[in-house]
């Protein structure tokens, strides 16, 4: 329908078709309390480690009362869905229409479709009470980029971000330290303290857990240099 109509009108049913995906998402999601968001590679294998490390970290963070919510397609999102919907929990894929078409898995117990990767980034953000990221590409740095990048500007509040496999991370964590930090000064030390890299399932469950638990008692303390929202 939209492509026989000239571009300005187009663009203007374009904006009903945005506001239509983010009802649809607050709608959906608005109800599912705590949650915590995964991200990784697609291509990862279920007989590689860090698949079969996404599906039991998920499996805990839902017996640890959390929802789990991934981008729903194959390779870690399936893993993290997987691990979520066999431990009995809320598992919700937030699907993507792509050129090259993904096939949503078969583990999501709530599945949105969205057309717009930014509709799809605000409800990552928006229910998640933290994010863990595993190894992954292009898709996985954008999202993991994008929380530093808030929490730093304080447009979100500070939640925290957990990267999984220290083999795969510790790299950028030393450029980040030489290059961006003590060599250029791009960013301040506190900056390096609002993502924790750690290698067991248990251990990134504990932090979810813990900013959770603090939140109740009125607040986690934040990175020098750095306020509540």
């Amino acid at each position: 329908m939209l492509e026989s109509i000239d571009k300005p009108v187009k663009d203007l049913w374009r904006i009903f078709r945005v506001m239509a995906e983010f009802v649809e998402g607050f709608d959906e999601l608005a109800t599912i309390g705590p949650a915590v968001s995964f991200f990784g590679s697609s291509r990862a294998e279920p007989k590689e480690r860090y698949y079969k490390l996404a599906e039991k970290t998920a499996s805990e963070i839902v017996k640890a009362g959390f929802a789990v919510i991934t981008g729903g397609g194959g390779g870690i999102m399936e893993a993290a869905n997987k691990g979520a919907a066999e431990a009995g929990g809320k598992s919700i894929g937030l699907n993507i229409e792509l050129p090259m078409e993904q096939v949503p898995n078969e583990y999501q117990n709530l599945s949105l479709h969205f057309r717009y990767f930014f509709c799809r980034k605000v409800m990552f953000v928006k229910y998640a009470h933290g994010f863990i990221v595993f190894p992954g590409g292009y898709g996985t740095m954008d999202e993991f980029w994008e929380a530093l990048v808030l929490i730093q500007t304080l447009k979100q509040v500070y939640f925290p971000v957990v990267l999984m496999g220290s083999e795969y991370w510790q790299g950028l964590l030393e450029w980040m330290n030489e290059k961006m930090l003590k060599e250029h000064n791009y960013i301040s030390a506190e900056d390096r303290e609002v993502f924790t890299i750690v290698d067991e399932p248990e251990a990134a469950t504990k932090i979810i857990v813990d900013f959770r638990d603090a939140e109740g008692r009125g607040g986690m303390e934040l990175p020098a240099g750095m306020k509540k929202m």
